[in-house]
């Protein structure tokens, strides 16, 4: 890990300089590239660090290889620190973000995406947690003993945090055994698709199986992830094809994935989401929709079931904030996934229900595969792999863009590290669950969770 040699390199619309992934505990001077700084106590000071109540001017110290506390005040390296400090001035020292929707795609298709690559382009970003999808690796997460190939594929390979969702699938889902063992095992939650998923040991789930899943993970207090597109029992194949003159043409493939499958899962989801609700079935399991790219009938449904006292959640990406299907040239088969970029009035609609609190946080989505099978000569919308690889660029697009829109360092933080670290589990290894005093100390918070950026 060449961290020192970051810190030097321009940021291109806020690459992360220093990443605090590891702190060594010890006062002693080591060999490791790794160690920010060999001391076993110090201060990092800068005039924006990024609290649930605002940005101060302050410090943080670092002591022991966590973060000791956090204090207010100009000047400080004199008056109150002494000792060891690294002064970043006027850049921004916030948490890590924590990425809960990231397909590494190890073990089995390392050619597509791999634990080390994929960490790196993670800590390139400013991401120092990754939640890892059940599927496209080979096999998918869907078993103790397939969750066990995940965390033996990781080993020695990883820069920054990783864990894993395990999937639900239909020869799971009315396992009770099964899925407690998977739980147990570790896996911070379970993930499902509606629609097919493209995986072939990762088929589709139905609301039945869904409602199985969140009973079973009720006692967990752990979330059930759903891809939520439905696709119409009337929708054949034949249909699908229906009309298509130019599979080079981005308008073309958003015919096939229409809003309205959005928002038929999810109307399909109504009854498992009141099961989620105070004195329901399955309270104390939390259902989280996915990359939500519909933001009209499909967002009021969601809004609606919020209402209701649903434990609910939803997730869009920066590809869906930063982009339109107006803007996307024929065969750049770059901005597939699914579902889709929609038009510039639905980016619109996204921006504003992040801004308003509908939609909860932001993930990558990151789903990368070997260039060829993205067919780049062809351009053919139909055929190329559905997925964008984005995770060295999710903060310097969520931020660019959202600059436009007048966000906040605070509301960036909560959208890409305090909500996601609460869904995945992870609360305490971001320093936003605690309430900003002039002087306070943050227990069990280690310091791989904060970050210095030099342009913001």
């Amino acid at each position: 890990m060449e961290i020192l040699q970051w810190r030097v390199l321009p940021l291109l619309s806020l690459l992360a300089s220093f990443l605090l992934l590891y702190i060594q505990t010890s006062s002693k001077r080591s060999n490791s590239e790794c160690s920010l700084f060999p001391h076993e106590q110090f201060w990092i000071l800068s005039k924006r660090i990024v609290t649930p109540d605002g940005v101060i001017s302050g410090a943080v110290e670092v002591r022991g290889g966590n973060i000791a506390s956090v204090i207010e005040g100009d000047d400080l390296q004199s008056s109150v620190i002494g000792g060891h400090f690294l002064d970043y001035g006027d850049a921004v020292v916030m948490p890590g973000l924590v990425d809960v929707h990231a397909h590494l795609d190890e073990p089995g298709k390392t050619e597509w995406e791999g634990f080390s690559t994929g960490t790196r382009a993670a800590a390139a970003g400013g991401l120092t947690t990754l939640i890892d999808m059940p599927l496209n690796s080979v096999p998918s997460t869907v078993s103790v003993e397939t969750l066990r190939l995940k965390v033996e594929a990781s080993k020695e390979k990883l820069h920054v945090d990783v864990g894993f969702w395990g999937g639900l699938v239909p020869e799971n889902a009315f396992n009770e055994s099964a899925l407690d063992s998977l739980m147990e095992a570790g896996a911070l939650g379970l993930k499902a698709f509606m629609c097919p998923s493209g995986i072939n040991d990762f088929p589709m789930s139905n609301s039945t199986h869904i409602k199985e899943g969140l009973v079973a993970l009720a006692k967990y207090n752990r979330p059930l992830l759903v891809h939520a597109e439905l696709v119409p029992d009337s929708h054949s194949s034949t249909q699908l094809n229906d009309g298509i003159s130019d599979v080079r043409s981005y308008a073309t493939y958003l015919k096939t994935r229409p809003a309205s499958w959005e928002e038929a899962a999810i109307r399909d989801l109504q009854s498992a989401m009141q099961e989620t609700r105070v004195g329901g079935h399955a309270e104390g399991a939390h259902l989280h929709i996915v990359h939500l790219s519909d933001a009209r009938a499909s967002l009021e449904l969601i809004k609606d079931a919020k209402s209701s006292g649903a434990s609910l959640s939803v997730e869009t990406c920066p590809h869906y904030l930063a982009f339109s299907s107006d803007d996307i040239k024929d065969g750049d088969t770059r901005f597939k996934c699914a579902p889709p970029i929609r038009d510039e009035d639905n980016r619109q609609n996204l921006w504003n229900a992040l801004l308003e609190g509908h939609i909860d946080l932001v993930s990558s989505d990151h789903s990368p595969s070997a260039p060829e099978l993205k067919l780049f000569g062809e351009g053919d919308f139909m055929r190329a792999w559905g997925g964008i690889s984005s995770l060295q660029f999710v903060l310097p697009v969520t931020w660019s863009y959202g600059l436009k829109h007048g966000i906040t360092l605070t509301q960036l933080s909560k959208w890409w590290s305090e909500r996601p670290a609460k869904l995945a589990g992870q609360d305490q290894k971001v320093p936003l669950i605690f309430k900003l005093m002039s002087n306070f100390t943050l227990k069990h918070n280690k310091p791989e969770t904060l970050q210095v950026l030099n342009t913001l």
